[in-house]
């Protein structure tokens, strides 16, 4: 199989149980305060709460089992600094914990796991160092690591991997990059279209399911987009096992204990 992953017509995919398919309630932080970007513009940002730990625990008053927490200060300037918030998460005890951010070496990744991450998101570095990031799949395990590539197409078809604030591409494209890691084994995939961060335009499904079609083994969770429960159940029909909750839920456009039930 070639590694190019284009938009040529798909076939038919399996939809995951209903137990295995898992809204994820985003928070994103910077400045202590939850906000978004519209497709990681750090110069378009909107603030939506003052208090990521209040607005963590109303998700899980809601029922929410998983919570992504992105680190939007370090993912640009390195250096986690959400530790003491995902401690009280963590202890809180309802909400597991995926969390992100300018994960740049090892020490990140454990300090992350030590502090009450349930699995670490790993972005720029697993498209620049695959075979770094393929180690700690084996060290950590791949229920600890979730392998997360913001792609956008270009004028081929082809899903380039951009980096550097999305301004560059990486010399690897997302068909090549998904064989590296599912030669390693890797098992959750995040996947975000560029395009569609923030913009509230819905998914990008032909994308899912090409991924999804693949066979590669991944649970590949929807990022970018989502704009309603359709959405979300439009994301599982196109056999993703999740979906990245973010502006919407925010902007309180569905009632998110809705949508778990659903």
């Amino acid at each position: 199989m070639s590694s190019a992953v284009s938009t040529s017509p798909t076939s038919t995919v399996s939809v995951p149980a209903d137990d295995a398919f898992v809204s994820y309630p985003a928070i994103d932080v910077r400045g202590g305060r939850v906000v978004r970007l519209r497709q990681g513009d750090y110069a378009q940002e909107t603030t939506y709460a003052d208090d990521p730990f209040a607005v963590a625990m109303r998700y899980a008053d809601a029922g929410a089992r998983w919570l992504h927490l992105v680190d939007l200060d370090a993912a640009r300037d390195g250096g986690y600094t959400l530790a003491p918030l995902l401690r009280r998460i963590a202890a809180d005890g309802r909400l597991r914990v995926q969390t992100g951010g300018g994960v740049r070496n090892e020490a990140a990744v454990e300090a992350m796991l030590s502090q009450g991450a349930a699995r670490v998101v790993v972005g720029s570095l697993a498209v620049r160092e695959p075979a770094l990031v393929a180690g700690w799949l084996q060290r950590y395990g791949v229920e600890r690591i979730t392998i997360a590539l913001d792609t956008r197409q270009d004028a081929d078809g082809v899903w380039q991997l951009p980096v550097h604030g999305w301004t560059e591409n990486a010399g690897l494209d997302l068909g090549a990059c998904l064989d590296l890691y599912r030669d390693a084994g890797a098992r959750h995939l995040l996947c975000t279209d560029i395009a569609r961060d923030g913009m509230l335009q819905g998914p990008n499904l032909d994308l899912y399911r090409l991924l999804v079609a693949r066979n590669d083994g991944f649970l590949v969770q929807a990022s970018g987009g989502v704009r309603d429960i359709a959405d979300i159940v439009a994301s599982r029909e196109a056999g993703c096992a999740g979906a990245v909750l973010g502006r919407a839920l925010l902007e309180g456009r569905f009632d998110l204990a809705e949508a778990l039930a659903c």
